[in-house]
Formats: structure tokens, sequence, C-alpha cells
């Protein structure tokens, strides 16, 4: 895979439905980006977001995800093979390892649907909405070896209105997911 234009090589992680993944597709083909998206793996066959990646005619790959090891192991080959300057995690749900984070150099970046530091790991709106919480959000950070403890690069909050579920609240914050990742791609490239 070949360099050109000063854009960074990208690969994107998805397991899921993609949203993410067609929203950084879609920031990937405009005059100012600053990745160009060369590879999407996932660890679900079943991922929606394969679906973007093919009709986008992004190489995809799906690694069966049953040892942790075997797993980061043939996706540091995949991503070496492929030049890769920067993973992008879109609802990615395994946990990299310390070891692989090590090994790989580049940043990782994740999204993540809270307000960081509140909220890591799962069920993140539920909690909110629990804890009564007047605000919810999302977070973009680089990957670290603690879960979702890395340095923050962008928050973006939505107010939570009495009337809000946890669906209701996941849409919200959905949305601003798909805007603050490429902005915060943009901070972190920029400033480096």
């Amino acid at each position: 895979m070949e360099k050109s234009s000063g854009k960074k090589n990208t690969a994107v992680l998805i397991s899921g439905r993609g949203s993410n993944l067609r929203s950084l597709i879609k920031y990937s083909k405009t005059k100012k980006s600053l990745i160009r998206i060369v590879l999407v793996v996932s660890d679900n066959l079943n991922a929606k977001g394969l679906i973007y990646a093919n009709k986008s005619k992004i190489n995809n790959i799906v690694i069966k995800y049953s040892n942790k090891k075997k797993f980061e192991d043939r996706l540091l080959k995949l991503l070496k093979r492929n030049n890769i300057d920067l993973i992008c995690l879109a609802g990615f749900m395994k946990i990299l390892s310390g070891s692989f984070i090590k090994k790989f150099y580049q940043p990782i970046l994740n999204i993540h649907p809270s307000l960081l530091p509140k909220y890591k790991g799962l069920n993140t709106h539920n909690r909110a909405i629990l804890s009564k919480d007047k605000y919810s959000g999302a977070t973009v950070h680089i990957v670290k070896e603690k879960l979702d403890s890395g340095k923050i690069i962008l928050q973006k909050k939505v107010k939570i209105l009495k009337s809000d579920s946890v669906k209701s609240l996941e849409k919200k914050v959905l949305k601003i997911e798909h805007k603050i990742y490429p902005k915060a791609i943009i901070k972190l490239l920029a400033s480096g």
C-alpha cells in the first residue's frame, strides 16, 4: 500500500452496525480529510459495517476472535502489511492488550458514548439516566492499556431530558459521535 498526499493510512476496527465507520468514510472522502481508510477489520462476520466497507471498495477482513493473542498477532501483521499510521476503533467491542498497543507504536483512537472519565465500559446511557445526570455525551480519546483512560482529544455533551430513555439518549449521543470523531482526528493529526 503506497502513501501519497500526506494522508494517514487508517484502519477502522468494528464489531457492529458501523455508523461511525460510515461517518469516517464520508469524512475521508472530503478535501480537508487527513486520513485515507485503507482497511476495515471486524471480529464479527455479521457486522453491518462490513457492508459500508464493501460499498466504498475498502479492503476489509474478518478475524475470528477465539483467542486474544492469535487475534492481535494476525491484526498486527495486517496493519504492518497495509502501512497503517492510525487505528480508529468504531464500536469495536474487544479490549486491545497493552502488549498490542505498545507493538503498534502509532496512535489508536476510540470513541466512547459518555463524558469520560464518567461511565467507562458498557451500559453508559443507562448508567447516566439512573444517576439522574443532566448531561451525557461522547468522548474521543487515545487508547491506553487501562480501559477508557487515555488522553481525551475531544468531548461534546448533550442534555438528558426527563423524557429520555436509554434508546433516545443513545440516538442523541450517536449523532454527536458522528460529528466529533472526524474533528478529533483533525485535532490529533494537525497538532502532531
